[in-house]
């Protein structure tokens, strides 16, 4: 099975946390969010997948190089010179599809079954699925109305209170036929949302939806982006396998001074250190190679890799990217601190 992961955009809404790496590489629990989406595939019994790049993608190339067989995976990569939209990526990915593949956008934190998803396509018998979720408000989202069988009947555009009946929306996930592509023209712009879909409904393709009610996060923000590590962290999801809920988790060679706490739920990673009299947690998440410094105290946050936490600071409600120094007695609350500067952001408490 192949599945072709959508990974070219810019991450605007992202920034400051994509200025140095493209958005499906921010990382969760400890590895970059495409890797953990590459491996729960694997688990569905993907065996394949097509990176569709564009921003930043020698980023991408550079760290699954050699990672092929670890992950157990064929990687294949097809980089957009300019912009394509969604449907244009998934056009220019044409060649390496030829029966029914998964499509992903790669900045989705979900429990989707995709083995499960896959089957009900083809009980389906349908050219295109789509996998949705219910939301209370639709006022924001494109909506998908459907029949009795499953079937799509129409796509709305951010409906007003009684345009429509249906509260599901597109998740970002589908199931395609090779023979769809051909409606889709190379070298072009195209949103397979908002122009692929509604024009394969209007010829009469099958198109089936998938109802999905476990747990579905868009990490557009860095308000969203810290909150699918502190649902994680709870057990709300299940997107990073292997984690007990609201324990401590620790990686390998980590050192854990006698006089520290530790309080759970945590994550912290490779070969960090926590000294003496220090605090980290609850909801708290350490990348590798840290260091948290003497009776200083890192609660409800996220800290990437390579990152030193100096004596008597503070940190409450933040997020620190790779490389950061937080300097002896500084405190940081409800915000971004990157390349050693706390970023004009003010995430919610």
């Amino acid at each position: 099975m192949k599945a072709l992961l959508l990974a070219g955009g810019l991450g605007t809404r992202l920034r400051p946390l994509t200025d140095d790496l493209p958005k499906p590489m921010v990382p969760i629990m400890g590895k970059p969010l495409l890797e953990r989406i590459i491996l729960n595939l694997k688990k569905s019994g993907v065996d394949e997948v097509v990176i569709s790049t564009h921003y930043k993608s020698d980023y991408i190339e550079n760290y699954f190089k050699g990672k092929s067989k670890e992950l157990g995976v064929k990687i294949h990569y097809v980089t957009e010179e300019t912009p394509l939209g969604t449907g244009g990526a998934i056009k220019n990915a044409e060649k390496f599809f030829d029966d029914t593949f998964l499509i992903l956008n790669s900045d989705i934190v979900s429990d989707i079954d995709y083995a499960d998803l896959v089957k009900y396509h083809k009980r389906r018998r349908a050219q295109v699925t789509i996998a949705s979720i219910e939301v209370r408000d639709t006022s924001q989202y494109g909506v998908i109305e459907f029949d009795s069988k499953g079937f799509i009947t129409a796509f709305k555009e951010k409906p007003k209170p009684g345009e429509s009946n249906s509260k599901y929306i597109n998740a970002g996930v589908y199931v395609f036929e090779p023979e769809v592509l051909k409606e889709i023209p190379a070298n072009t712009q195209v949103s397979v949302e908002r122009e692929t879909y509604p024009l394969l409904l209007s010829k009469g393709y099958k198109m089936a939806i998938y109802k999905f009610t476990g747990y579905w996060m868009d990490i557009g923000t860095v308000d969203k982006y810290k909150k699918v590590h502190e649902d994680i962290l709870k057990g709300k999801s299940r997107f990073v396998a292997g984690l007990s809920t609201r324990g401590i988790i620790l990686g390998e060679n980590v050192k854990i001074h006698p006089t520290a706490s530790v309080i759970g739920p945590a994550y912290i990673g490779d070969n960090t250190e926590v000294d003496a009299y220090a605090t980290v947690g609850p909801y708290t998440v350490i990348g590798s190679n840290c260091r948290i410094g003497q009776e200083s105290k890192v609660s409800n946050s996220v800290l990437w890799d390579n990152i030193k936490v100096r004596r008597f600071a503070r940190l409450e409600n933040s997020v620190v990217t790779s490389e950061c120094v937080v300097e002896v007695n500084m405190e940081t609350k409800n915000t971004v601190f990157t390349a050693n500067k706390l970023a004009d952001i003010t995430l919610t408490p």
